[in-house]
Order: structure tokens, then C-alpha cells, then sequence
């Protein structure tokens, strides 16, 4: 399998008929991911899909010095059965879930294998950390890398995340809550098809959608434009209601292709990590696109999702610039 990531094309195709990976799961055997796998395999329950289990090995290169140096077996060979052991903790824990598994071991960097499968998949979901290999440090090198190169929606599961206390194959049932789904918006074409994904998950899940503007404060800015501390509330006020009718013009195209969600809408002055981060934590799932309207357009990941995958108290789904034909009568308003 060739891992290597490439740039992704502005619209990637997708169709989830054709992708037969279905939910698609990073496993290496740490508590993160045992959570994420939980996750995946409520998710899946939802969709009616595949649960595709993948775990990834790597063979370092050996140098034996000697003949008498080389290993009674071969280190690939190893690296693949210690890969298969660890799927097995994937199997028992999922022993009564009653869906359709699939078990999948892939030789090499945990993120080339994501993004890979991503091609493949509806959705991808990793924990936000685990056991170097597969993840690691505060937020992993896969839930760092994989959601700026996936080819589908990637989720992000913290360890914060809550399996409940059912047990047997109830556990897996997908849970029904009041809490909504939020998804991020700036008007930005991108953060709409965000928004439809966040539609679709908030339909899936019989809640409602809140969708969040962030209005940037002007503080830290009146240092160099002191002519702005003038009527600076007045403005700011002045500028928010113009967002809430921009924002209400989006809640209406989203409903007319979701006319039974109950959409709602919020803009709120400040900076927009800290208002996702205090929204994931009464949420069910959070959901951003890769970028909005950054300065830096060459990213592939922007800050802000940057900053909300870090700080996150629940789930959290990024979505990248998938094909959507609904797109094609999004309002023609730009905040």
C-alpha cells in the first residue's frame, strides 16, 4: 500500500454508495482508542454501514552486522502478528456488537494508512491520542495530520468522551440526547458544506442543529487604530446583527434541504476557539470545516480547527472540501 499523502484536489469526490470502507476506525489498543472504536461503532450503527477496524505497522530498516545477528524470524513477519493481536482487543471488545465488522492490519505510517482508507470511507474517526505509534502527545501526530490530507469527514474523539454504563450489544445502540449538534460557519462556501454534514449528523441523531458565528473583538486592534474606540459597542453590536441576518439567510437554505431540523442560530463576539471550545463541551458532536477564511489560504488545516481539535471537550468532526450538489443553490451572501 503506498502511504504518501498528496495535495487534495479543491472538491474531492464523494459518494457514500461507493465508499465501501463504510466507518472506518484507527485501533492501536490504548484507551483512546478503545473510546474512538465506541464511537465508530455507534456511528456506524446510525449510517447502517461497514465498521472497518484498521490498525497500522511500521518495519524499521535492520542492519545485521552478522550472519549469526539475524532473527529466527522475520521482522515484518512479527510487526504483522503483533498487529493482528492488537485487532484481536478490537474483536473482543466489539464481540457482541451486531453490525458488520470488518478487520483490517496495513503495513505503514498510521497516517498514510488513515488517509488511504479516508478515499474509501464515509467517515474516519481516531482518538485524539494514544500510544505514539498510532497517537500521541497532547493532540496525536494521526488526529493532527489526518483531518487536513482525509478524503472524508474525520472525528476526533477525546478521552473525555462517555461510552455510558449499558452493557451487552445495548451499548452500542446509538444514543438519543438533547444536546444539539454545532457546527462552526463564516459564510465561507467551505464552512457550508460543513454545515451540511452537520445537518445530516444532527437528522441521524433526531436532534437539533445550532449553527455559531464567531465576531472577532476589537481588542488588541485599538493599540494601532486608537479611532475605532469611538462607539466601539455601538459598532459591534451594528456588525453582530448584521451576521444574525446573514447567518438566519444560511439556516434557511439549510432547511430547505432538511426541512424537519430545527435549526437555530448564534453569533458571538470574541474569539472563536474559546467560544468551540465552551459549545463542545454541551454538544454531541462539533463540526468545522478544514478552513475558512483565514489569511493563510495555503494551509490545509486552519487555526481555528487547529485550535478547537486541541481544546475540545467532546467530539469534534472536520470536514474537508467534499463534492455536495446542494452547494450549488447556497445563498449568495457573504458576511
Amino acid at each position: 500500500m503506498n502511504n504518501r499523502i498528496d495535495p487534495l484536489p479543491l472538491q474531492i469526490p464523494f459518494d457514500s454508495a461507493e465508499r465501501e470502507l463504510g466507518v472506518a476506525v484507527g485501533f492501536d489498543g490504548s484507551g483512546e482508542s478503545v473510546l474512538a472504536l465506541h464511537f465508530a461503532a455507534r456511528e456506524a450503527q446510525r449510517r447502517d454501514a461497514l465498521l472497518t477496524v484498521v490498525t497500522a505497522f511500521k518495519v524499521p530498516a535492520m542492519i545485521y552486522t552478522t550472519y549469526a545477528a539475524l532473527p529466527d524470524a522475520r521482522e515484518d513477519e512479527l510487526r504483522q502478528k503483533a498487529a493482528e493481536n492488537t485487532l484481536q482487543g478490537a474483536r473482543d471488545y466489539l464481540r457482541e456488537y451486531p453490525g458488520d465488522v470488518s478487520y483490517r492490519t496495513e503495513r505503514g505510517d498510521a497516517a498514510g494508512v488513515l488517509v488511504e482508507a479516508s478515499a474509501s470511507a464515509q467517515l474516519i474517526v481516531v482518538g485524539a491520542r494514544g500510544r505514539g505509534g498510532f497517537l500521541s502527545r497532547l493532540l496525536g501526530s494521526v488526529a493532527s495530520a489526518l483531518p487536513a490530507h482525509a478524503q472524508c469527514p474525520t472525528v476526533v474523539v477525546p478521552r473525555s468522551y462517555r461510552t455510558g454504563d449499558a452493557q451487552g450489544r445495548q451499548r452500542f445502540e446509538p444514543q438519543t440526547e438533547d444536546t444539539p449538534v454545532v457546527v462552526g460557519i463564516d459564510g465561507s462556501s467551505h464552512s457550508r458544506g460543513a454545515a451540511l454534514q452537520a445537518a445530516q449528523a444532527a437528522q441521524g441523531r433526531g436532534t437539533s442543529l445550532q449553527m455559531m458565528m464567531a465576531l472577532p473583538s476589537l481588542e488588541g486592534w485599538l493599540v494601532w487604530y486608537p479611532e475605532l474606540n469611538t462607539g466601539e459597542e455601538q459598532a459591534t453590536e451594528r456588525r453582530k446583527s448584521e451576521l444574525e441576518l446573514s447567518l438566519e439567510t444560511d439556516a434557511r437554505w439549510l432547511k430547505s434541504h432538511f426541512p424537519e431540523l430545527d435549526v437555530t442560530v448564534s453569533v458571538e463576539a470574541g474569539d472563536p476557539i474559546a467560544m468551540l471550545e465552551r459549545a463542545s463541551g454541551q454538544a454531541q458532536l462539533t463540526v468545522l470545516g478544514t478552513r475558512g477564511r483565514g489569511g493563510v489560504t495555503s494551509t490545509l488545516l486552519g487555526s481555528v480547527s487547529k485550535g478547537a481539535l486541541l481544546h475540545a471537550r467532546g467530539p469534534v468532526m472536520i470536514v474537508p472540501a467534499v463534492a455536495d450538489q446542494r452547494l450549488e443553490n447556497q445563498p449568495d451572501v457573504t458576511p
